[in-house]
């Protein structure tokens, strides 16, 4: 589940969503499971035992197939400690392997193919590949990235900072050093290799594990930015390939946290106009009227968090983040409307309840997944953050003017990253992946995780791209269930090699 950026508070999450049409292309070339060519190819010095390793698959979690890939922890020094990278795949399938990412970064590709497979993909795409997915490195199976108990997290997660004064920024950078040093004592040196080029990197060892000379690969949201690496570090192994809900690499952080901000703000607009026109809305008055009524429920949740029926307390980025929860997709638009009903009143649990699912807390306090302390590790590696009080004032104010909803609850990302153990390896870069074969785009006119200016700028910079607009609202477009046009572009280009015409709508 793809998440957008985060500021001093907690990282959001994100869903998907589709609506209709019809569609035209050519042929990508042929794309076959088990390769007859080399599949490993030319590798760098050191790298061959870990493409050349016997992967045993094993019988797991009812009726998949699970196993363990050994991949270098860093990749400069291949000799030196391995780590396992955690997969999972359904059977059968003639056409070969499908690698999948739902996004994040640090969602698990194996919770989502073992938990979603069936609503995520459509039966004429598991009828005709086995569909593999992965946790990537630092990622719950896969050397987690590990920093506090389930007590911990639950205490980080209600505190609050007085981000209009030096003193309350200095606090977030100071909880931050302290986090990132947990991190680092309970992770160990893996920690400063979780970046997505090594993940990249992993990408290949997996296809050449599964027998393929070339990658067919899905990849939602942050999966999208891991396809794209893909391409432009290893084109031609490129076989067939869907990116949905396109970030696009050449942006830097302050440009990413730019575009989601515009994103949520428009998408709550979306929901309230759909909530004003329906029965039982908590907001009255015009759809400017309204959206004034949420910002003014926020902010009186910033002077004075409230508590939910369980004790917990939920300051104002909790209450934030349970609010952006559900605008990822306008089929849980009535969970908001439940939650804001509640809050309105005083009560906010229902919001409360939409933040755990994005904190993957349940019920009993336990979080199942280190989403939030991977999704920091990750983009802390990624992405270099401005973190002088200057820079990121002027940032602030950037956001807030492009969302008055959302913008100052997105600002500050620096606080977290400043002090990180481990620096940026990473600087942000348009990609071409010259010579590789056909690779399809997919942008969602309404999406707000992921705009849809992404993913027309990720399909100028590729040299093969195939652009598919869905027009509509949510964030990414495929999926069982979608609309009609969007599942016959992707099932029809992986299946029958059929790529849909560059500037296809549906």
């Amino acid at each position: 589940m793809p998440r957008s950026r985060r500021s001093t508070g907690r990282a959001l999450i994100a869903g998907a969503a589709a609506l209709a049409a019809l569609l035209a292309g050519c042929s990508a070339p042929a794309s076959t499971g088990q390769a007859t060519a080399d599949v490993t190819g030319e590798v760098a010095e050191g790298l061959r035992p870990y493409y050349e390793q016997q992967v045993h698959w094993k019988r797991c979690e009812g009726r998949f197939e699970c196993a363990d890939i050994e991949v270098p922890m860093d990749y400069a020094d291949p000799g030196g400690k391995r780590i396992k990278i955690a997969a999972i795949r359904t059977t059968g399938g003639s056409q070969g392997s499908i690698l999948v990412n739902p996004g994040g970064p640090g969602a698990s590709g194996y919770d989502f193919v073992r938990d979603g497979v069936d609503v995520m993909t459509t039966d004429k795409l598991r009828g005709s590949y086995s569909i593999v997915g992965f946790d990537p490195r630092g990622i719950k199976r896969s050397a987690p990235v590990t920093c506090l108990t389930d007590k911990e997290q639950d205490a980080a997660r209600e505190e609050s900072y007085d981000i209009d004064s030096d003193q309350g920024i200095a606090q977030a950078v100071k909880d931050a050093t302290e986090l990132g040093a947990k991190c680092a004592e309970k992770t160990g040196p893996v920690l400063g290799h979780v970046d997505t080029l090594s993940a990249t990197k992993d990408l290949d060892i997996l296809r050449a594990a599964l027998g393929q000379a070339k990658l067919d690969y899905l990849g939602w949201s942050y999966g999208t930015f891991l396809g794209a690496q893909y391409a432009e570090l290893f084109p031609e192994r490129v076989g067939r390939l869907v990116l949905d809900g396109a970030l696009d690499p050449a942006l830097d952080s302050q440009a990413v946290t730019l575009g989601q901000a515009k994103g949520f703000e428009q998408a709550l607009r979306s929901y309230v106009e759909s909530c004003l026109a329906g029965s039982g809305c908590p907001l009255s008055g015009s759809a400017d009227e309204a959206v004034a009524q949420v910002r003014d429920l926020i902010r009186s949740v910033e002077a004075s968090p409230l508590t939910a029926q369980d004790g917990r307390l939920v300051p104002v980025n909790t209450f934030v983040s349970g609010l952006i929860t559900p605008l990822y997709d306008e089929a849980n638009w009535p969970a908001l409307t439940l939650a804001l009903t509640s809050a309105l009143q005083g009560d906010p649990t229902q919001m409360l309840w939409l933040a755990d699912q994005n904190a993957q807390r349940d019920p009993d306090g336990h979080y199942t997944g280190n989403t939030t302390f991977a999704f920091t590790a990750v983009n802390c590696l990624d992405y270099p953050m401005a973190s002088d009080l200057p820079t990121m004032r002027k940032e602030a104010a950037e956001l807030e003017q492009a969302s008055p909803t959302f913008g100052r609850y997105l600002a500050y990302g620096g606080t977290t990253c400043e002090n990180w153990p481990y620096k940026p390896v990473r600087k942000p870069a348009p990609v071409k992946a010259e010579g590789a074969a056909p690779i399809v785009v997919i942008g969602t006119t309404g999406d707000p995780a992921t705009p849809y200016a992404w993913a027309e700028s990720l399909a100028d910079q590729l040299s093969s791209a195939s652009l598919v607009t869905f027009k509509g609202e949510g964030h990414t477009a495929y999926r069982s269930g979608a609309n009609s046009c969007i599942k016959d572009a992707v099932d029809n280009y992986f299946v029958d090699g059929k790529v849909p015409a560059d500037g296809t709508k549906c």
